[in-house]
């Protein structure tokens, strides 16, 4: 009797689903453009991650050519640049969550605070870098650390001081970086946070006010906490791409400098010096395989943590 049940159950779920699908029909068309985009360009390029296991030949092509087993991995994982590329990568992306958290949150609390006061014009002010390409800010970055022109080199000798190489020179660059990276993303981020800080309700505020809370205390006990689970979400996007910098900033702030490997090379750049240089396939393959593998390792651990700590604040 229970067989003869159970495929009415499941004949009786699928008609629910499929009405359910009909009913949101104008929905699923609206969001077949980015299903497509998504199918096209992130999934079935999966299929040539076999090229991280194969001694790849471009007249062989990607199945035609011959495994090779891990030696793809072993090359890079034994070499001193691994090491490099993986911490300066790790590193800077730390960073740059922290930093642009704490100051995307400042500065999302700010604009709350001059609500009509030409809110738009400080909102356009703050989101106009995210829009500008890192080929721009390249430039941008060119005429203040370019020797002999730049804005700095022309200040430090009319100071008479001894003007500094930067693009030689490269215990400057951890602090740089962060500094351009914060500039141009932090706008964003930041009205991302004033958007949900819109959603809180004024009587938090206002009853909170009656009481004699001061500006400090709005913002900790009533801002940043109902704000805690946008925060949790952005975070655990932002870790999940820890392994993946942003390759405009690295390769063209530092102007691709030798002289700056050590401190401005990450995973992404090495990729693209690798294919330019050598044109490597199977190892490239393999280093962006290391990549996508470690980043979902780190969204699942991330999760898991928040979970643990506040399962309303995880994302699943």
């Amino acid at each position: 009797m229970l067989n003869v049940m159970q495929p009415a159950k499941r004949f009786s779920k699928w008609k629910h689903e499929w009405k359910m699908m009909k009913r949101q029909r104008s929905l699923l068309v609206m969001s077949a453009p980015a299903i497509l985009f998504k199918l096209i360009f992130s999934y079935l390029p999966l299929i040539g991650l076999v090229i991280a296991f194969k001694s790849y030949r471009y007249d062989l092509g990607i199945f035609g050519s011959d495994w090779n087993g891990f030696n793809n991995f072993t090359f890079f994982f034994t070499s001193q640049t691994a090491w490099i590329i993986t911490r300066n990568t790790v590193l800077y992306n730390g960073a740059f969550i922290l930093l642009t958290t704490v100051c995307a949150l400042l500065l999302a609390i700010l604009l709350r605070e001059i609500m009509g006061r030409r809110i738009q014009m400080y909102q356009t002010v703050l989101f106009l870098p995210h829009l500008l390409s890192w080929v721009v800010v390249g430039y941008i970055a060119l005429a203040i650390f370019e020797p002999g022109k730049g804005l700095l080199h022309q200040l430090a000798l009319s100071m008479g001081e001894q003007p500094v190489a930067w693009y030689q020179e490269p215990k400057w660059w951890p602090l740089i970086l962060p500094l351009f990276h914060i500039w141009k993303s932090v706008g964003l981020s930041a009205l991302i946070y004033f958007t949900g800080i819109l959603g809180i309700h004024p009587s938090y505020y206002e009853a909170a006010q009656i009481d004699g809370a001061s500006k400090w205390q709005l913002a900790t006990k009533i801002t940043i906490p109902m704000l805690m689970p946008l925060v949790v979400i952005l975070f655990l996007v932002a870790v999940g791409g820890i392994f993946r910098a942003d390759f405009g900033l690295f390769y063209f702030i530092p102007n691709d400098s030798s002289f700056l490997y050590s401190t401005t090379d990450v995973i992404d750049t090495y990729v693209y010096r690798s294919l330019k240089n050598i044109s490597d396939i199977g190892m490239t393959a393999a280093v962006g395989l290391y990549q996508s593998v470690v980043g979902f390792v780190l969204v699942i651990s991330a999760n898991a943590l928040v979970r643990r700590i506040n399962r309303d604040n995880s994302m699943w």
